[in-house]
């Protein structure tokens, strides 16, 4: 049976494109691309459990892995160590593209689709976000899916 539900949401100011859901692969992965715009990204998170990867398709990303930071062009692969510490930001001025593969995949769908809003397929960027994000609920949804958002430095 066809999954039939949206595979385009706007999640924190971020459009995100389900190429594959876990459904799709067995369970094996979930394939995300995203269109971040600058400024945007992922605070300082981790999850044991799911493998993540980055590919830069277009722009300009800054990554923060176990502490180290690096800048990110097109053709850049960033892989994530299981469990640890990392985030990303989309630098300059045009927004960066990028796709997440998350393996096994459970946990970034839930994470992005619960927190998301399903967008028309065919969407190429996201709406500006409208105010700050709810943190309470950012929060909420990463704890019931396994995933520890740091609090931002003192």
């Amino acid at each position: 049976m066809a999954d039939t539900r949206a595979r385009t949401y706007e999640t924190l100011g971020i459009l995100m494109k389900f190429h594959a859901f876990p459904g799709d692969t067995l369970g094996k992965y979930c394939l995300v691309e995203a269109v971040v715009p600058p400024g945007l990204g992922a605070p300082p998170n981790h999850h044991a459990g799911e493998t993540e990867a980055f590919y830069v398709l277009e722009g300009e990303v800054e990554f923060m892995v176990a502490g180290e930071t690096r800048v990110a062009g097109p053709g850049s692969h960033v892989p994530i160590p299981d469990g640890a510490v990392h985030a990303f930001t989309a630098r300059g001025t045009t927004p960066a593209r990028v796709l997440i593969l998350n393996a096994p995949g459970h946990m970034h769908e839930r994470f992005f689709t619960e927190l998301g809003t399903p967008v028309a397929e065919g969407t190429a960027a996201p709406a500006p976000m409208d105010g700050p994000p709810d943190v309470a609920k950012v929060m909420q949804v990463a704890g019931a899916t396994g995933m520890t958002i740091l609090p931002p430095p003192a």
